[in-house]
This record gives C-alpha cells, sequence and structure tokens, in this order.
C-alpha cells in the first residue's frame, strides 16, 4: 500500500516568483510532482507541450468543460486553464505529492472536491517591488503591465483562504519555507499514523 499522498494548491499574483520557487522545490524533492494544467493561451518560448501545459485550442478546452473532465477551471488574461481531475486522482493514488499551481478560483473549487488538500499563498514583500519585477519581464506593454497590477492585487484579496502564506522577499528563505510546509505535512499525525500503522500498532503491544 502507498504512502498516503499529500495534495498542494500554490496560489500567487503574477510576478510573485511562485513559478520559479516550484520548479526549484519540485527538482529538489523526488517525492513531489507537478500537475500539468490544460491552457489555450500560445506557448512561450521555451515552454514544452505536456511539460509546462497541455496547450490545448479553446473548442478543445470547452468539449472538456462541457465532459466534465476538469477538477477546476478559470479564465485568466482571456485565457483558460483547468486541471484534469483523472490525471490527479492517478497521482495520488500512485502515492505521489502532487502539486497544483492554480489561481484563487481554482484552489476554492478544487478545496470543495479535495477539503484535506494544503494551500499555501506566495505574495512579494510589496506591490512596488510586484510591479518592478512585472516591469523587468519586458514582454508586455505598460498597459498589460498595469492591468497585470489589477489582477494582482485582485489575487492578493485572497490571501486569508489560504493555510499558508510564504513572503517571497528572498529567493533562498522562501524556499526554505516551502520545504519547511512540505516537511511538516508529511509530519501531520494523520499521515503518520497512516504511513506506519504497523509499527504503531506493534509497540502497543
Amino acid at each position: 500500500m502507498s504512502d498516503p499522498a499529500v495534495l498542494f494548491i500554490v496560489s500567487a499574483p503574477s510576478g510573485a516568483g511562485k513559478t520559479s520557487l516550484l520548479r526549484e522545490l519540485v527538482s529538489s524533492d523526488g517525492r513531489l510532482v507537478m500537475s500539468v494544467s490544460h491552457a489555450t493561451r500560445p506557448m512561450r518560448p521555451g515552454e514544452t507541450d505536456g511539460v509546462d501545459y497541455h496547450f490545448v485550442t479553446v473548442e478543445r478546452f470547452q468539449r472538456l468543460v462541457g465532459e466534465g473532465a476538469f477538477l477546476e477551471h478559470a479564465r485568466v488574461f482571456d485565457n483558460y486553464y483547468g486541471t484534469a481531475e483523472s490525471s490527479v486522482r492517478a497521482q495520488l493514488e500512485q502515492g505521489h505529492d502532487l502539486v497544483l499551481e492554480i489561481d484563487w478560483q481554482g484552489a476554492r473549487q478544487v478545496r470543495r472536491r479535495f477539503p484535506e488538500a494544503v494551500s499555501i499563498f506566495i505574495v512579494p514583500p510589496s506591490i512596488d517591488v510586484l510591479r518592478e519585477r512585472l516591469s523587468a519581464r519586458a514582454q508586455d506593454s505598460a498597459e498589460v503591465v498595469e492591468r497585470r497590477m489589477a489582477d494582482a492585487r485582485s489575487e492578493l484579496s485572497h490571501y486569508a483562504e489560504y493555510d499558508y502564506l510564504v513572503i517571497n522577499d528572498d529567493f533562498a528563505a522562501a524556499l526554505a519555507d516551502l520545504r519547511a510546509i512540505v516537511g511538516a505535512e508529511r509530519l501531520r499525525g494523520t499521515r503518520q499514523s497512516a504511513r506506519r500503522a504497523v509499527d504503531l500498532a506493534a509497540m502497543l503491544g
């Protein structure tokens, strides 16, 4: 029987550094797996279909919605994103601790189906730092940056819905915080009891 797996939900406003932190976290933890979402936005340079996202057309995405395939889905920046429920359940059943990188709308939907999921919200140290990070990307126009700033403030307003809050002021410190959360959740009594049931029963005679 596989160990009880943990489902982690991680959200953040655009520019908070979530993707870089999660990439490093997962690459250094053999028990963690990133869920790959479906997305209708175009692939960016350096991205790979099936690795970063499952890139699909809007028509295909809407068909999947109609089939009830998604655990959660949302419209973000005029694009659609969704997490296939079958993929999430398969990973958890195989004993893999799974990370969902989704926004607050998706997080609410997932918590309704997986109330035991552990949710983490990542924020920048200040709104000024966030603006600097978004402007430094040099991929977006000033108009797009301002729109992302407005959306970031909206996303930030939901931080209190999460179990943990990580401030990404220093990358190494934020990464250490994420590792601490993952480790603590793996040691939670209910999970350890299930994982060590035989040993614990033997100790009790």
